[in-house]
């Protein structure tokens, strides 16, 4: 019995993963943030403020993040993962617009 040493593709593959992880977990936080305050918002809006905090390395009052690329892609993607958790709702009458 041979043992082949560990793959340093693999290595990479899980700090990629734990990398993506810890993004969606903050653009989650980020999101809830913002509509705990606004209570409800248009989607649009929500996509481009937090963009523009990702950009400007704010969390929120007080707290600081690096900032990182952050597309709107990566945003409705945590928006629907929110929705179906159950974190966020859409209105009935107007479903682009998202509540806490």
């Amino acid at each position: 019995l041979r043992l082949l040493p560990w793959q340093r593709y693999l290595q990479a593959e899980k700090a990629e993963v734990s990398t993506l992880e810890r993004k969606r977990n903050i653009l989650c936080c980020l999101i809830t943030r913002i509509l705990k305050v606004e209570k409800q918002l248009h989607i649009d809006n929500l996509v481009f403020r937090v963009i523009d905090a990702c950009q400007k390395g704010e969390l929120g009052p007080g707290l600081q993040f690096l900032s990182f690329c952050c597309h709107s892609v990566d945003v409705l993607s945590c928006v629907l993962h929110l929705l179906n958790q159950g974190y966020l709702r859409r209105q009935e009458e107007r479903p682009h617009v998202l509540e806490y």
